[in-house]
């Protein structure tokens, strides 16, 4: 188990969500068609293959914090719609918060991640209840930063379960953001495909800092 996101241990991370989504992907895009364009797999797989193809191609990053920008800058620039922006300035803004020579603790990284949550609020305007990511990932950045002090590993065990629960309350809502929100109220009864995918994201951190991968 890793109690440091390290530059390896974040490879690790998003080298595990982009098989996670690749897997995921007719899911999610599954889930798109109910309420969105029918994409939204389709364009998280081919950021996530671009981010791993820039892995590989390396060379490798020398900090957490320029390993998150280049994941960021990559998404912005090949994932389509919404979610590219969104996504990338995610990683982005996580790249923003300090990290110790060694990476981010349990601390730092509960800090990364609600530094990212902000600026996905701050481009997106949305808030919970409005059917969108939002709604898991702001209860899993409440629950990493309240779970911090137990270690990295338990507080991303945490922040997942938190996800999974947000996820989850996306279906019966009417969303008030993005492309589902001009369905009125035949976007009820459908799981939100970028709560869903921030899900997987999360559950692929843990996976990384637990060392399955």
């Amino acid at each position: 188990m890793a109690e440091q996101l390290t530059t390896a241990v974040a490879e690790s991370w998003i080298r595990l969500a982009a098989q996670r989504i690749a897997e995921a992907a007719d899911h999610l895009t599954e889930l798109d068609s109910a309420i969105g364009d029918a994409d939204h797999g389709t364009n998280m797989n081919r950021g996530l293959s671009a981010v791993v193809a820039k892995l590989d191609a390396g060379p490798a990053a020398d900090t957490v914090q320029a390993l998150l920008k280049s994941v960021g800058m990559t998404l912005i620039s090949t994932v389509g719609g919404a979610s590219g922006s969104l996504y990338g300035t995610f990683f982005l803004d996580m790249s923003k918060h300090e990290a110790a020579a060694g990476g981010l603790d349990a601390q730092g990284l509960a800090g990364a991640v609600r530094a990212g949550v902000d600026g996905v609020v701050r481009r997106g305007h949305a808030q919970i209840g409005d059917k969108t990511m939002i709604d898991a990932l702001e209860p899993a950045a409440a629950a990493l930063a309240a779970h911090a002090g137990e270690g990295s590993v338990a507080a991303a065990r945490a922040a997942v379960e938190a996800a999974r629960t947000g996820r989850d309350s996306t279906e019966p809502l009417v969303a008030r953001k993005g492309r589902a929100s001009y369905l009125g109220d035949r976007s009820a009864g459908h799981l939100d495909p970028g709560a869903a995918s921030t899900t997987i994201l999360l559950e692929a951190l843990a996976e990384a800092l637990e060392g399955d991968g």
